[in-house]
């Protein structure tokens, strides 16, 4: 990053204070809602997944650290066992697929992720099998691309008692992100520690934020934003695949 030029920062700090927003907010989705942003800004998923993966493992341990009693450890377990597998195979993917390959799959991801918002659908499964698919591909997408998120909440959201949700799904990402980071550090890829020194103070004003918009969701209804963001998720996808078309 250190050759970007001035509105490109500005513009990844804008991004990094929506993500810790979303993420401290809903418990899920900073990478969802935040990587096709930063795509746009510069077209290498390998570039900015370190600092999402970092700022996960910042921002949910000062979360969840003084509430570990009110994780669903037992399901949390449970689960990553299903997923575990998947997420390997997952980062192997990312770390050998050319970068424009993978932008062009968090692309088609997210756009399906905006159109479920639009029209309010819901992930589900009726039975065990239903959940074990959500769960596995959920991995593997997390894997490659740390946006699986919406398939795993599909699942935890059945099982998962509301007041435990946010707390449980926290742990579990700090978990998987530590094995897509190990896999980073063992691979060579650049974690861009310093441009932390100022993008954590970035989300910091998101993650405040977040957390008293958390409260409010807790007590509201969320199918207005959700609906929101569909649609911006909807128009930026669309406009980063146009972007990767045109350039391959």
């Amino acid at each position: 990053m250190s050759d970007f030029l001035l509105w490109q920062y500005l513009a990844v700090g804008v991004i990094f204070i929506w993500t810790g927003f979303v993420r401290a907010g809903l418990g899920f989705g900073g990478a969802a809602l935040g990587l096709p942003f930063l795509l746009l800004v510069e077209n290498d998923p390998l570039l900015f997944l370190p600092l999402i993966g970092l700022h996960l493992l910042f921002f949910s341990s000062l979360t969840i650290g003084p509430r570990l009693k009110n994780v669903d450890w037992r399901f949390m377990l449970k689960s990553l066992a299903i997923i575990i597998i998947p997420k390997f195979i997952g980062i192997l993917g990312l770390l050998s697929l050319p970068a424009k390959l993978m932008t062009a799959i968090v692309f088609t991801i997210t756009f399906i992720y905006g159109i479920t918002y639009v029209f309010d659908y819901n992930f589900k499964s009726n039975n065990k099998w239903g959940d074990r698919a959500l769960l596995a591909l959920g991995g593997y997408i997390s894997g490659t691309s740390l946006v699986g998120a919406p398939l795993i909440v599909a699942v935890y959201t059945r099982y998962v008692r509301k007041e435990q949700l946010r707390d449980t799904l926290l742990s579990l990402w700090f978990i998987l992100v530590c094995l897509k980071m190990s896999a980073f550090i063992a691979s060579g890829i650049d974690l861009q520690l310093k441009q932390n020194l100022w993008l954590i103070p970035m989300a910091t004003i998101g993650h405040v934020l977040g957390l008293r918009w958390h409260d409010h969701l807790q007590s509201g209804n969320a199918g207005h934003f959700k609906r929101i963001m569909g649609l911006v998720l909807i128009v930026v996808t669309t406009i980063g695949l146009m972007q990767v078309l045109l350039t391959a």
